[in-house]
């Protein structure tokens, strides 16, 4: 299984070693907690400590305690195994939306592209036209992870 994109090094923080990461993930509770596990630049670290900082996640990772040891993460990516995170089988993440279809009724209108997370989560979708469909609302009806399609509902004709 592929790992799960969670955010990116924005920078260190401090001289003992502690970094700072620009993520939306959704699942942040999961995945920042002491003992757990992140994946940077294809290594697994352990998380030892975990606040907030306006707006950022500010992690120490065991065994680096020094700036010098994480400033080579800076602008690096920063990932999940998808196994740390629990879910039940009827549970997604954004990133397992990439590549499905999109169905009204019959119709094939597209394929997700990406998303955009902030306050109001976004699904690019590429067809006939690019369009986005809002994640929260009356919009989609069900995800089947599966067949890899999701059906949306009458509303996002308005959206096309």
């Amino acid at each position: 299984m592929k790992d799960i994109f969670i955010g990116k090094v924005s920078s260190t923080h401090g001289i003992k070693g502690e970094i700072k990461i620009r993520s939306d993930f959704e699942l942040k509770d999961e995945v920042f907690k002491v003992g757990n596990s992140i994946i940077i630049g294809g290594q697994s670290y352990k998380i030892t400590s975990y606040r907030v900082h306006k707006g950022y996640d500010m992690v120490t990772l065991e065994g680096l305690n020094d700036i010098n040891q994480v400033l080579i993460f800076k602008g690096k990516d920063v990932y999940v195994k998808r196994e740390q995170l629990n879910l039940e089988d009827d549970e997604y993440v954004l990133d397992d939306l990439i590549g499905m279809d999109i169905y009204l009724d019959e119709k094939n209108l597209g394929t997700v592209k990406d998303y955009v997370t902030g306050l109001n989560p976004l699904l690019e979708i590429i067809g006939e036209k690019k369009f986005y469909i809002p994640l929260n609302g009356n919009y989609i009806i069900n995800v089947d992870l599966n067949d890899k399609k999701i059906f949306v509902s009458d509303e996002v004709k308005g959206l096309l």
